[in-house]
């Protein structure tokens, strides 16, 4: 079946619309008619437009897929207000759209299905992939083609006020006096240093510590499991493959593949149908084929004739095929034609096409020893299935029959492995896995020391695991963490000495007076920036917020403090603003903030756009779907 032709020619965009509906006719008739007698209440109404139960729960599944998110890890009830008020939104704007007689053409549609990558196999539009993907994503094709409708129809409506904003030069002016303002500021640091290494730490301040942050120095209940792992690369090591065997397959596939070659074809076609006869067709071609003699080209002659108008776009590329993706007679043609030679009219069941050829690569198979692994898991796969098959059914059953794990380790040959002491929040190794750590702490197993059931931890690892140890939380004892609460008063001290540090710099700063002694004591010294960008990457970012956050200075400066996260204290003063001007952007920079001020605008308007028609909408529903 000619794939390229039938799927990029317009003429017969219907012929493969028609198939898919009948194929999803065929999938989907029986439960679409079945389910048409069982009607829930709407959950919502939109200007009188039902919101149904199925309808919310599909987008809400939707939503969750987008977010990547796991169903069983977030509130039900939220997502279900989430979904309802994009549904609300959606409805509201096409209602609007289509008030407006806003509509999408039968063609564009079919060039944006034709086009959809998830549709596509090797570039090409696959019509049994595409029923299958939108059967996957629960759609039927009409009902995909109508909800594609619909989304079209709705980003035009957004686009048109997306896009259709502009920035006049007074507003650039006012942005750019912000966006692109640069500050003139100095400022000093006291970091946490050795200013109380004099000072002991008693062991009553230790103590004292110990007793009210108790909760600090508890470790978190464990377990220690036992586990034996069925794992298929393990039954693949013990599998011995005959080198006659991978002899004989590599040379099967050599075979079948020596002398296979993949062609790439042009062509311009005029499509037979009531508008025009066979005849007129190949008059038609004639009349092309003497043109290209006569030195047209063919990728211009096949935009301004050919019926297959998105290959023509392409200059007539139909893509590639390795002798089986064109009808026979292009086939045939492409056997006996040279690189770039273009044949005489060619008819097929589409219509009648002069075919060129563009690319012909002889294909080279790879060589024993670049093949030889891929041959030796080809081979072995399918025995590790059966045999990874029937051990796992043995492992279940060995699992609920023994108490213990050494029965199993013997009949099945699996080491027993040991785990390291491991908390709820899960470890390393199998514990990386939350099924794992479920099971281990689960009452029959952590309580009732039975065998876990068999768990999947991948497509080719199964364990079953028992506890081996359970240790309770505990408060670590003083003498094992009195080391660490000495450095964490130590830290406490530091920060303190700082805080009071800084706070004499601060008054000494504000009063003009003894600043000057006071960082020739502590060693500090002022550090100057000049004309700092809002985005500057040369100053720690927290003091830059603050510069930044500060107003513009009265008199000579402006005066503030800070402490970082690393506990520096950090005073600073603000000597000057100095404001952006659009004549300081180059080109590009002006284009950039041109373009994201109206994409800003744009959007701007278009939510209060689509506040205002939810606003004014009769909405009426049962979940809580208008506070979002």
């Amino acid at each position: 079946m000619l794939q390229n032709i039938r799927d990029n020619s317009q003429g017969v965009i219907a012929k493969v619309i028609i198939g898919l509906i009948v194929a999803v006719f065929a999938l989907f008739g029986v439960d679409s008619i079945i389910g048409g007698f069982v009607a829930s209440p709407p959950v919502a109404e939109v200007n009188g437009e039902e919101i149904s139960e199925v309808q919310l729960q599909n987008n809400t599944q939707q939503f969750l897929n987008s977010i990547g998110g796991d169903i069983g890890s977030i509130d039900q009830d939220l997502l279900e207000q989430i979904a309802l008020n994009q549904l609300i939104e959606e409805i509201v704007l096409r209602q609007s759209a289509e008030n407006r007689s806003m509509l999408v053409s039968s063609d564009r549609l079919d060039r944006n299905i034709l086009n959809t990558q998830s549709f596509q196999i090797g570039g090409v539009f696959d019509s049994d992939l595409a029923v299958r993907t939108m059967a996957a994503q629960g759609f039927s094709v009409p009902l995909y083609r109508e909800t594609l409708r619909q989304q079209m129809i709705m980003a035009q409506l957004a686009n048109a006020y997306s896009s259709s904003n502009f920035i006049t030069d007074t507003e650039m002016q006012r942005v750019t006096e912000l966006t692109a303002q640069t500050r003139d500021f100095r400022y000093l640091s006291v970091i946490l240093g050795t200013r109380t290494l004099g000072t002991a730490i008693s062991n009553e301040e230790i103590q004292t510590y110990y007793d009210a942050n108790s909760e600090e120095f508890t470790e978190e209940e464990t377990v220690v499991v036992l586990y034996v792992m069925l794992d298929k690369d393990v039954i693949a090591e013990e599998i011995q493959v005959d080198e006659a065997e991978l002899r004989a397959l590599y040379e099967s596939e050599r075979d079948s593949f020596e002398g296979a070659s993949e062609k790439r074809a042009s062509h311009i076609m005029f499509e037979v149908g009531s508008d025009l006869s066979e005849d007129e067709a190949l008059q038609l071609a004639s009349a092309a084929q003497q043109r290209l003699v006569d030195g047209k080209d063919f990728g211009e002659l096949a935009l301004e004739l050919s019926t297959d108008v998105l290959s023509a776009e392409q200059g007539g590329d139909i893509g590639y095929s390795d002798g089986g993706a064109f009808p026979a007679e292009i086939e045939e043609m492409l056997e006996v034609l040279n690189l770039n030679e273009v044949s005489g009219p060619v008819v097929t069941e589409f219509g009648v096409h002069l075919v060129k050829l563009t690319e012909d690569a002889e294909n080279v198979f790879q060589s024993y020893e670049e093949v030889v692994e891929r041959l030796e898991r080809d081979l072995k796969s399918a025995e590790v299935e059966l045999i990874y098959a029937e051990r796992l059914e043995d492992l279940s059953n060995l699992a609920f029959e023994t108490g213990e794990l050494t029965t199993i380790s013997e009949e099945l040959n699996l080491t027993i492995e040991e785990s390291d002491p491991t908390g709820r929040a899960g470890g390393r190794g199998i514990f990386t896995n939350q099924q794992v750590v479920a099971a281990a702490f689960a009452d029959e197993v952590l309580l009732e020391g039975n065998n876990s059931d068999v768990l999947e931890l991948n497509e080719s690892q199964s364990v079953v695991l028992r506890v081996q140890e359970f240790n309770e939380a505990n408060v670590r004892p003083l003498e094992e963490v009195e080391p660490e609460i000495a450095v964490l008063l130590r830290t406490i001290m530091e920060r303190d000495a700082v805080q009071s540090l800084g706070e004499q710099l601060m008054l000494a700063a504000e009063s003009g007076a003894g600043l000057d002694v006071l960082l020739q004591e502590n060693e500090l010294e002022w550090i100057s920036q000049d004309a700092v960008e809002r985005n500057a990457t040369t100053v720690n970012r927290q003091i830059l917020n603050e510069v930044f956050g500060m107003r513009r200075p009265e008199n000579d400066s402006e005066l503030a403090s800070l402490t970082l996260d690393n506990g520096t204290f950090v005073l600073l003063e603000l000597n000057q603003v100095n404001s952006g001007s659009v004549d300081s952007l180059d080109e590009e920079q002006r284009i950039t903030l041109t373009n994201n001020l109206r994409v800003d605008l744009g959007n701007s308007d278009f939510e209060a756009y689509l506040n205002n028609l939810r606003s004014n909408a009769d909405i009426q529903t049962t979940r809580a779907a208008d506070q979002f």
